[in-house]
Order: structure tokens, then sequence, then C-alpha cells
């Protein structure tokens, strides 16, 4: 798994890698609290360090991370800082975000970033990471896949890897979905 982009293996051109981070389990939303507002239950704050920790263990950098500005994905990015070392971008337009508006800060990201993390809300992420997947090559991609489809849940992280040397090169159905981790999996 290993560290963030740097070139292609077979020596060829830059690779870019995005991680797609839904919320951790939040408050219920049951009309007590405004959906903006609402944080992180227990058990959620459990999962985001377990996620965070993964990410460590398993290598994983992150250079730029960004973030919806709702209080349940601000607190999940804060978990993911815990354990990692990673610029914060806080974006209004990713509170609720459909997957082209996603895609869209994706794309005007600088170059000069390599791995990029969106924290984010479904069902905006989950769309996005089913619309920028490739169609599974090896049999194991194909398990990733077929996880992804069957449900996003809180705290799932997709992560794709594109063969591009700019964001604004990424195009739909070509990214490789080198992992896929739900909190039951960890």
């Amino acid at each position: 798994m290993g560290s963030a982009a740097a070139t292609d293996k077979k020596g060829g051109g830059a690779l870019k890698r995005l991680f797609l981070l839904r919320h951790a389990k939040a408050q219920p939303a049951d009309g007590s609290v405004e959906d903006f507002d609402r944080t992180l239950m227990l058990s959620g704050m459990q999962d985001g360090a377990a996620m965070a920790r993964y990410l460590r263990r398993t290598g994983y950098a992150v250079e730029t991370i960004l973030c919806s500005v709702a209080a349940r994905t601000t607190q999940t990015a804060e978990l993911v800082l815990h354990e990692l070392t990673a610029v914060i971008v806080y974006r209004d337009a990713l509170y609720l975000a459909d997957p082209a508006t996603i895609l869209a800060a994706v794309r005007a990201m600088p170059a000069t970033v390599s791995s990029l993390m969106v924290v984010g809300h479904n069902p905006g992420l989950e769309g996005c990471a089913a619309l920028m997947a490739r169609e599974p090559v090896r049999r194991k991609e194909r398990m990733r896949h077929e996880a992804l489809e069957e449900k996003f849940p809180t705290c799932a992280l997709a992560i794709l890897d594109f063969d591009v040397g700019r964001w604004r090169d990424v195009v739909q159905a070509s990214g490789k979905l080198v992992d896929f981790v739900r909190p039951k999996d960890l």
C-alpha cells in the first residue's frame, strides 16, 4: 500500500491518490438538533479513531484534507489528524454535496498535491466513489467494488489511484479502487 503517490511503478507518469471518507456515526437526525450541528456518537468517535490508526499502520499518507463544514465531518477529520500529518481545508460546498460538486473540488486541487482526502456525506460520497472507480481488473479489486456497491456505511473509506499528473485530468471510471475499508473490517 504505502505512501501517497510519487511516480508510477512502471517509471511513467505521476499518480494521484484520492481518499473518500464518510463521516463517522453521528447523533440521530431526530429534529432536536439542526442537521449541520449533529456531532459524533461515542461509537462514531471510536470508529473514526480506528480508521485513522488503520491509515497510519498501513502507511497511507494524506497531504491535504478537504472537509465539509458540518460538525460530524470536522470531528471525523480531526480524528484523522491525530494519526496523520495533513493540511485541512474546510469547504462550505462539501456540506451534503452531490458527486459532481465533490469531483469539481477534487479537480480544482493543485497538481503539487499527490494525495487528497475528502471527508463528506452520503449519498454524494458514495456516488462519487462509484462514479470514479474503474471496472475492476483483478479479483481483489472486484471484491472491493462489490463491498462498495453493497453499502458505504458511516466512517467507510474508499481509496482510488489515478494515473494522471494533475487533478484536473481525473475523469469518471478511471480510478483503481485500491482499498475499501469499513469500520466492521477493522
